[in-house]
C-alpha cells in the first residue's frame, strides 16, 4: 500500500472514531436538552395539554388565536384538557401527552415518579391564583374543624397546598370532629357542593375561587399569595416529555415562541385577553364567566414565563408535610431553560434563573 493510500486510510478511520464519539455524546446527553441542530428535526406533531382555568390563560389565548399554530408552522397542534394535574401527568407518563400546562405539585411527582427522566420544566405561565374560601361564618382555622373542605384533585397543587397549610395549623384531616374532611373533587362539582352546603370551604384556582366567593357568598379566609415571600409562587408551569426535548428541540422553541405570544398578547391587550379566555373557557366548559367574575380573577393572577425554579425545593418539601410524598423529592435537574432564555433573549426580554435545578 502507498503511503498516500496508508494516510487516507488512517484519516478516514480517525474521522469514523471522531463521529461515532460525537453520536454517544449526543445520546448521553440527557440532562440537557439537545441544541437548535440536534433532535431528529420538527416534529409532525405536537399534542399539548392544558386546563379550563383562568391559572391557564396564556394556554387558551395561545390556542384560540392560534399563536402555537402560527410558531409551528407545518407541526400539527394537537391540544387535550384535564381538570387537574395527575390526570395531565398520566398522560405523560402513558406517552399520550408530549407537552403540558400544569402546576407545580404534580410536576414534581411526576419528576420523582419516573426517577427524574421523563419530564422537563420548561417554561412558567402564571403566578398566584389560588385561595382558601369558606363560609362567611367561618372566622379562623380552628373553626374548620369538623367542616368538609374540597381540592380540586388528590395531590394536585392545591390539595398539597391546603394540606401543608392545615399542617402548619396542628389540625388533623380526616372525618372525626376535631379534623378537617379534605375531599378531592372536580372544581365545578365543589361550586354545586358549596351552594348546596355539602361542603364549607375550597382551596381552588381561579376562575373558581372568585366563583365561590362572587356567585355562591363564600369569603376568603386566605390567598396562598400571603405564604410566599414576595407573594409570587408557581401556579401553572408548562413541562414537556425529556424524549419530546431530546427529539424535537425545534418543535418546542416554536411552542416556547407561541407561549411567549400569548403571553405578550394578554399583558398588553388586557380587555381583548379577558374575552378571548372566556370565550375559550365557554367553549370548553359550556358556560362563560360573569365580567365580575372575570375581572376578579385576572386581578388574582400574574402571567409569566419566569418558572421561579427557587421555589420547587420548598415545594417538594411541602409535600411530605401534607402527607402526599413519604419523602421530598430531588428536584435537581428538573429543569432546561435553554430554548426558554434563547426565545427571551432573541425578544429583548430578561433570562430567568434557573436556582440550579438545571444540574443533577
Amino acid at each position: 500500500m502507498s503511503t498516500q493510500r496508508r494516510t487516507l486510510t488512517k484519516s478516514l478511520a480517525a474521522l469514523t472514531a471522531l463521529l461515532a464519539l460525537a453520536a454517544c455524546s449526543r445520546a448521553g446527553g440527557g440532562d440537557t436538552a439537545a441544541g437548535p441542530t440536534g433532535g431528529k428535526g420538527p416534529a409532525a406533531e405536537v399534542r399539548l395539554g392544558y386546563f379550563p382555568n383562568v391559572t391557564h390563560a396564556a394556554a387558551l389565548i395561545g390556542v384560540d388565536k392560534g399563536l402555537f399554530a402560527k410558531e409551528l408552522g407545518n407541526t400539527k397542534l394537537t391540544t387535550q384538557t384535564f381538570n387537574a394535574g395527575p390526570d395531565a401527568v398520566n398522560a405523560l407518563l402513558g406517552e399520550s401527552l408530549d407537552a403540558t400546562f400544569i402546576g407545580s405539585g404534580p410536576v414534581i411527582n411526576a419528576y420523582a415518579k419516573s426517577k427524574g427522566e421523563a419530564i422537563r420544566l420548561v417554561a412558567g405561565a402564571t403566578s398566584g391564583g389560588a385561595q382558601l374560601v369558606v363560609k362567611p361564618e367561618i372566622g379562623s382555622a380552628a373553626d374548620l374543624k369538623g367542616k368538609v373542605v374540597t381540592t380540586p384533585q388528590l395531590g394536585n397543587t392545591q390539595d398539597v397546598a391546603l394540606k401543608k397549610w392545615l399542617s402548619d395549623q396542628k389540625l388533623g384531616i380526616g372525618t372525626a370532629p376535631e379534623q378537617v374532611n379534605v375531599t378531592n373533587t372536580e372544581n365545578a362539582q365543589s361550586l354545586d357542593l358549596f351552594r348546596k352546603g355539602d361542603v364549607q370551604g375550597a382551596w381552588a384556582p381561579e376562575p373558581w375561587s372568585s366563583r365561590l366567593v362572587l356567585d355562591a357568598g363564600a369569603k376568603v379566609l386566605l390567598d396562598e399569595e400571603s405564604l410566599w415571600e414576595g407573594g409570587r409562587f408557581p401556579t401553572t408551569v408548562l413541562v414537556v416529555r425529556t424524549e419530546f426535548l431530546r427529539d424535537h428541540p425545534e418543535t418546542v422553541e416554536q411552542l416556547l415562541r407561541g407561549h411567549l405570544a400569548a403571553t405578550d398578547f394578554a399583558q398588553g391587550n388586557k380587555a381583548e385577553a379577558k374575552q378571548v379566555v372566556n370565550g375559550a373557557l365557554k367553549a370548553l366548559t359550556g358556560k362563560s364567566l360573569g365580567e365580575p367574575v372575570l375581572d376578579r380573577a385576572f386581578d388574582h393572577i400574574e402571567l409569566t414565563m419566569d418558572p421561579q425554579a427557587k421555589a420547587f425545593p420548598r415545594l417538594a418539601q411541602d409535600a411530605v408535610a401534607a402527607g402526599v410524598a413519604k419523602e421530598a423529592a430531588d428536584v435537581a435537574g428538573l429543569v432546561d431553560f435553554t430554548l426558554l432564555n434563547k426565545v427571551l433573549s432573541a425578544a429583548g426580554k430578561p433570562t430567568v434563573d434557573t436556582a440550579g435545578l438545571d444540574k443533577k
